[in-house]
């Protein structure tokens, strides 16, 4: 397939990207649908689901195209489609999310979401840059991933403990990427075929959007780097950016926020740490300043949330407005 790519017309490698876009989104969401229904025949409690199962769905489309780039040593593209994602869902889905309704941001989301997310984009930053001290030698290791997964262990079972607790003190949590229905339970056969088929149309959509946004982007003339933090970051963040909408338009601005802060925490940990242990990623100083910029923009929202508990419509506009200045430079450089 990737020979066939390299060679066809570029209407059709369009058509191949949106493709792969779709393939990722539509599995992903199968995916999750046949886990979650196989968890709940096995009585597992619908709150350990949805911050495990459901709430790694929403990212595994970042995941497929980061594994898929990171074994074909396409490892521009595979950072820059994290760094890119989470610059979108920090910026534009929770600005966006903002202007449909006032964003009333939990303490929790505060003290623990925010500044974590933002601990994630710093270590990244340190792992790449200063791992060596040399700019023209910056990698992200197998060492590296492994710790970014260790730590993305221990979140989960922090949260996974912290959900239990609320939920034997009959507290009323709000999960981070599920709306407030009961999960479709399916027959085994049908709930192992979702997993099998979701599973294939992910790795299927994944390889198809990887060799679709390098082939656009050699004729074009654009990098990897300029591919991953545009085209290929804003198709696999559709689904938290369609998530947090759809949680908006009801009401439920918790979920809203809290499911685009809790995928960029996943996007670091989890994608970057299985790509990086899986082939070593090296950085190219874009990707440094975009790291930079991904630390700022998340001070910037960190700040809004904090100073009244609430991210306005007016700070959702000026958000929208940095992304779009962020994307205008991009292009440029």
């Amino acid at each position: 397939m990737t020979e066939f790519i390299s060679t066809c017309s570029m209407p059709l490698a369009v058509i191949f990207l949106i493709v792969g876009f779709f393939f990722l989104v539509k599995g992903a969401d199968i995916f999750v649908e046949g886990s979650s229904s196989i968890a709940k025949r096995f009585h597992v409690p619908a709150i350990i689901i949805g911050l495990t199962i459901v709430a790694m769905g929403t990212s595994l489309p970042e995941t497929a195209v980061s594994v898929v780039a990171a074994i074909q040593h396409k490892n521009t593209l595979a950072i820059s489609n994290v760094v890119g994602s989470n610059i979108f869902n920090m910026m534009f889905v929770i600005g966006v999310c903002s202007i449909l309704a006032t964003i009333g941001v939990k303490r929790e989301t505060i003290i623990r979401d925010i500044p974590l997310s933002l601990v994630c984009a710093t270590l990244l930053l340190i792992f790449g840059y200063l791992a060596f001290g040399d700019r023209s030698h910056m990698i992200l290791g197998r060492f590296d991933g492994i710790i970014f997964l260790i730590i993305f262990a221990v979140y989960v079972l922090m949260m996974v403990f912290q959900a239990m607790r609320a939920r034997n003190n009959q507290e009323v949590v709000q999960l981070e990427t599920m709306e407030n229905e009961e999960l479709m339970i399916m027959s085994y056969p049908k709930s192992l075929l979702c997993i099998v088929g979701g599973a294939a149309a992910i790795a299927f959509g994944g390889d198809l959007t990887v060799d679709a946004a390098s082939r656009i982007a050699i004729d074009f003339g654009m990098s990897q780097n300029l591919v991953g933090l545009t085209i290929v970051s804003i198709g696999t963040s559709l689904p938290e950016l369609v998530t947090s909408i759809v949680a908006a338009r009801k009401n439920e601005v918790d979920m809203a926020v809290g499911n685009a802060i809790g995928s960029n925490i996943f996007n670091i940990l989890m994608v970057l740490g299985i790509a990086s242990a899986i082939s070593p990623l090296q950085l190219i100083g874009e990707n440094v300043i975009d790291i930079i910029v991904l630390v700022v923009f998340s001070v910037v929202v960190w700040i809004f949330g904090a100073t009244k508990k609430k991210i306005s419509r007016t700070e959702g506009i000026a958000m929208i407005c940095m992304y779009l200045c962020y994307s205008v430079y991009i292009i440029m450089r």
